[in-house]
């Protein structure tokens, strides 16, 4: 299993997304950080098993949630660049 490390800006995106959905309903701040969670394990079992999207970076999409958790995978461990909404430009990770 791998080391999974939030990068700053995707520890921010967390926090951030997490601030929303509890906004919309009370609760559901608590469990997308938990999806999130759920998604991180998976990346850390088998990160090769997720699509690659630009050079050595990929993609797991959250279940329940319209995010994604974009990855490198160019080192011992996981680096989590960004956890971003699905209808965000996708460029916006590429400049991380």
């Amino acid at each position: 299993m791998f080391e999974i490390r939030l990068r700053p800006e995707s520890e921010q995106d967390l926090a951030d997304a997490a601030a929303w959905y509890e906004e919309q309903r009370p609760g559901l701040g608590h469990e997308f950080p938990d999806e999130v969670e759920a998604t991180l394990s998976s990346i850390a079992e088998t990160p090769l098993m997720y699509p690659g999207m630009h050079r050595n970076t990929r993609r797991a999409v959250i279940h329940r949630f319209p995010f994604s958790v974009y990855f490198h995978t160019d080192s011992p461990s996981i680096i989590v660049i960004a956890i971003m909404h699905g209808s965000r430009n996708p460029r916006r990770w590429k400049n991380r």
